[in-house]
């Protein structure tokens, strides 16, 4: 019995300090907006453009994956604009995090209407096999070229 009490002490507390992906979006806000819209010129919307990643298949879907853990530095193209601020590495966050994040963003402001037929959500184990890539931002920017978005 005493054993019981403990692990559902360690579970229930564990999960208290599993954050939510809205909670771990907070910290993306300030560039990407509240609102997922980004901001003109400088920062990207996520609103309407990771369906489009998730659209160009499995390398599209798990790129904001490999965004979050790596950074990324170069120009790309998100809804016909042209964007060129870097974005910093948030590898320092859990794998569950990255995960809850990225489930968040892909399924907030209208982005869970436009997912593909069969979409999956980033899995932890996913973003833990793509963190052991260790990629430069310059190299998560060579992979956005070949996906070929325009």
């Amino acid at each position: 019995m005493r054993k019981r009490l403990l692990f559902a002490l360690f579970l229930a507390l564990g999960l208290a300090l599993a954050a939510s992906g809205e909670q771990v979006y907070v910290q993306c806000a300030g560039c990407h907006q509240a609102s997922g819209a980004g901001v003109a010129g400088a920062f990207p919307p996520l609103a309407g453009e990771l369906p489009r990643l998730a659209a160009a298949g499995e390398a599209g879907r798990l790129f904001p994956v490999k965004v979050l853990l790596f950074g990324l530095r170069g120009p790309i193209e998100a809804q016909g604009k042209p964007y060129n601020a870097s974005m910093p590495s948030f590898g320092w966050l859990s794998d569950a995090d990255i995960a809850a994040v990225l489930n968040y963003v892909f399924t907030s402001w209208g982005n869970d209407k436009l997912l593909p037929k069969g979409f999956e959500p980033i899995g932890v184990e996913e973003v833990k096999a793509l963190r052991a890539k260790a990629l430069t931002a310059q190299q998560v920017h060579e992979r956005w070229q070949k996906l070929g978005l325009r």
